[in-house]
């Protein structure tokens, strides 16, 4: 593909002589400028494709992957064990939810309750695998089960008591005030979902139904799939089955934030494309320069007979090793960075003292990273060829060099 004399004349260019320092330079900016910029690339989608797995994971580990409520039609027995047979594999809970608000002797901090059947509790991989603190055997009627982040907010441990007001009224001698009840933390979790774990709290559904004041016509169920993937068809189907209740999807639940990850991160890429692209202009300024210093050179090979598209060959070459060298030095090091990204963002964070990937923005206790081949293929690629593209435009320049004329007036 290329001859030994091309490939001379392109180890000649990459090694400028010592008075042609600035044509170095520029090489070497070039060099660095796609390299970062391939690192910086590779970094931020593996962040970001950590961040969206993450989430999703845990949203469909610790939230319903469908929700069926009462709506024009009360969620009966019947339903419950007729949809627990038509989906086996699945595990269907009762629960009922509300808001309410703990408080304390110096502050009120508002909650999602979350009332869930004693007896299905363990069922939940929440309790099954994130347990930190005490036991959930005990889960009776004026217990409670709180998050990490809350407990420690609060100030509280297992075995404290705290004083919880529900939006439900009840008559008094002052007329209606806010219902208030005492329960007894039994349990602690922790999702590594800082808002989770700062805003939700469970206890026994009797307890749920007397706090809001509900009955059992009230009682939402939950299903948890082995293929929640597939949720929006189980939807369309348990929909079908009794139109008179309303039926939602964790897809459905979690749309608007699901779609905000996916531009970010679409607009992330093109943002870091463009330092790509910009880096990639350095070839061209860089191969320009070094044809013009090179003018006598290229008279000197032109006249001994060495084609045109010999020349163009080596000058193109260039600047394409140039790209091709930036660009596997860009995905080694943004590799690297990708794999050890959270011990990277603990030593920053306590060198410089400096809030790194704070949980109470980004959700997440650790700086996720999901390396993707195809992503880095994709980036590989991409970057190559527009060093490349960059490479041929001023190589065609050296077809303009006239031997005559350049020997003429040096």
């Amino acid at each position: 593909m290329f001859t030994t004399a091309e490939k001379l004349i392109t180890t000649r260019n990459l090694k400028p002589k010592k008075k042609e320092g600035f044509l170095k330079v520029i090489s070497i900016f070039s060099f660095l400028g796609i390299m970062l910029g391939v690192a910086t690339l590779i970094i931020v989608m593996s962040v970001m494709n950590g961040f969206r797995t993450e989430l999703t994971e845990k949203i469909l580990g610790f939230n319903p992957h469908i929700t069926i409520k009462p709506y024009s039609n009360s969620i009966t027995e019947n339903f419950y064990s007729d949809i627990k047979n038509k989906y086996k594999k699945a595990k269907v809970i009762k629960s009922l939810n509300g808001e309410g608000v703990i408080i304390t002797s110096n502050k009120a901090k508002g909650v999602l309750v979350r009332g869930i059947n004693k007896n299905q509790i363990k069922e939940l991989d929440l309790f099954q695998k994130n347990i930190i603190d005490g036991k959930i055997s005990n889960f009776n009627n004026g217990k409670i089960i709180i998050g990490k982040h809350l407990a420690i907010e609060l100030g509280v441990v297992v075995g404290d008591k705290i004083n919880l007001m529900s939006s439900a009224s009840s008559p008094s001698l002052f007329g209606m005030v806010p219902k208030q009840s005492n329960y007894k933390i039994i349990s602690v979790f922790s999702s590594g979902l800082y808002e989770y774990d700062k805003n939700v709290i469970f206890f026994n559904l009797n307890d749920s139904l007397s706090f809001f004041e509900k009955t059992n016509d009230d009682i939402n169920l939950e299903i948890y799939l082995k293929d929640p993937l597939n949720a929006d068809i189980y939807k369309n189907e348990i929909q079908e089955i009794n139109p008179g209740l309303f039926v939602s999807s964790w897809s459905d639940q979690n749309k608007s934030f699901l779609s905000a990850l996916k531009v970010e991160r679409n607009v992330m890429f093109l943002i870091l494309t463009l330092i790509i692209i910009v880096a990639a202009f350095n070839i061209i300024s860089g191969l320009t320069i070094l044809i013009k210093n090179k003018t006598k050179e290229i008279a000197i090979l032109k006249a001994l007979g060495l084609s045109k598209k010999s020349i163009i060959k080596s000058f193109f070459l260039t600047g394409f090793i140039i790209g091709l060298t930036a660009t596997i030095a860009g995905v080694i090091l943004g590799v690297t960075f990708s794999i050890y990204i959270e011990e990277i963002r603990q030593f920053l964070s306590s060198v410089f003292n400096l809030q790194i990937f704070p949980a109470d923005v980004y959700f997440l206790d650790e700086m996720p990273s999901e390396i993707n081949a195809r992503s880095i293929l994709s980036i590989s690629i991409f970057s190559i060829i527009i060093t490349s593209l960059a490479s041929i435009f001023p190589s065609f320049a050296v077809a303009k060099v006239e031997p005559i004329k350049a020997l003429k007036y040096e």
